[in-house]
């Protein structure tokens, strides 16, 4: 029950008897002192006054602010998770706010840097919590500091190239995390426990070639598959850190448009790389994308980690909506109001009008697709 002074589980002074003893009506409850914005939470019999208390020891990274990352931001801020760290290495644009929930028109005007914007706005919801945005690109480099020091990793990144290198931070420092996806109307989510549960690359063993993979720029995405996905992943986060029992087994997915669920069980391969043979082959460098400044272009050229054969076709059709699409045997061209891309057949691309690599990175996974 619930104090004057907004807590749960108060106690009162104990009273001694004359034999030394606590008289029962003076025994000390051991029910921490929880403050009055989390009763509701705690009240449910699967987090309780106990698990509240370990949520505010508790120490998250997510990675990726966009529709997923601001959900799952915004639900563990909430929660009264004690410490967020946000990673991101993107800022704000106006067709970001169908779906990505911590954004206003304000932030998009001013092309704010997501973990920038996202930590005010949290701040603004909970200043009992720290809130650490880190506006930065997950590569090989910077992996493991990024997803150090937390107790759980929680992923709102948006391609396979990220997924796979947090997946061998994660492991290779023994740190749980959440995978979690959405395009068009359906997504999906799994827990990743080093040494009790399949890795991502048990499900994903190798990374596809370029533009084989549907974009939410290509192919579109519902706000509601995001916002239940993200909402999947939170209550999940919340099991882990409270110590639950109820940890979900298995890939978790959900198409919202039919409203159909399930959950398949993703078996440990034993010829995994990564989990089963420790080698932790994205965090080594030459295993991931890298970028270049073109000199007097005002353009960054984009190499994917190994070059490969690239359908010109295929992509030229799913970009074809989005703007004006031109090719020849050896390039294709894509471009915008704002932005041009050259693709070559090797799926190296040139980009023209960024800001930066990162920005470059963020335009390439979102119209070619890592």
């Amino acid at each position: 029950m619930t104090d004057p002074s907004g807590t749960i589980g108060t106690t009162a002074p104990a009273a001694s008897s004359p034999s030394g003893a606590a008289t029962p009506e003076t025994v000390h409850s051991a029910i921490p002192m929880i403050p009055e914005r989390y009763s509701r939470q705690a009240m449910y019999k699967g987090i309780g006054a106990a698990g509240q208390e370990r949520l505010a020891h508790s120490r998250v990274a997510i990675v990726g602010m966009g529709a997923l990352g601001t959900v799952i931001a915004d639900n563990l801020c909430r929660a009264g998770v004690g410490f967020i760290r946000l990673v991101d290495r993107d800022y704000v644009e106006l067709n970001n706010l169908q779906r990505q929930t911590l954004y206003d028109e304000e932030d998009a005007r001013q092309g704010l840097p997501k973990v920038e914007a996202a930590a005010a706005r949290l701040r603004r919801l909970n200043s009992g919590i720290k809130i650490e945005p880190v506006s930065a690109d997950l590569n090989p480099a910077i992996a493991e500091g990024l997803t150090g020091n937390v107790d759980l990793v929680l992923d709102g990144t948006d391609n396979l190239e990220t997924r796979l290198i947090l997946n061998d931070a994660c492991l290779k420092r023994g740190i749980p995390w959440i995978y979690g996806g959405a395009i068009m109307d359906s997504g999906m989510s799994m827990n990743i426990i080093p040494g009790r549960s399949p890795c991502f690359r048990c499900l994903v063993p190798e990374l596809p070639p370029p533009g084989t993979q549907a974009t939410c720029s290509t192919a579109g995405v519902l706000s509601m598959i995001t916002g239940i996905i993200g909402c999947v992943q939170s209550a999940e986060a919340l099991k882990i850190l409270t110590g639950s029992p109820d940890v979900r087994a298995g890939l978790f997915t959900f198409d919202v448009w039919s409203g159909r669920a399930d959950i398949v069980s993703i078996p440990t391969r034993p010829d995994c790389p990564a989990c089963a043979a420790g080698r932790y082959e994205y965090l080594d460098a030459s295993s991931a994308s890298c970028t270049t400044n073109l000199c007097g272009r005002d353009a960054v050229q984009v190499m994917p980690a190994h070059p490969v054969e690239v359908d010109f076709a295929a992509i030229a059709a799913r970009l074809a909506p989005l703007g004006r699409v031109e090719s020849n045997r050896f390039i294709l061209s894509f471009r915008t109001e704002t932005l041009e891309i050259r693709l070559f057949r090797d799926g190296r691309a040139i980009i023209k009008n960024v800001r930066d690599a990162n920005a470059a990175k963020s335009v390439y996974s979102e119209y070619i697709g890592f």
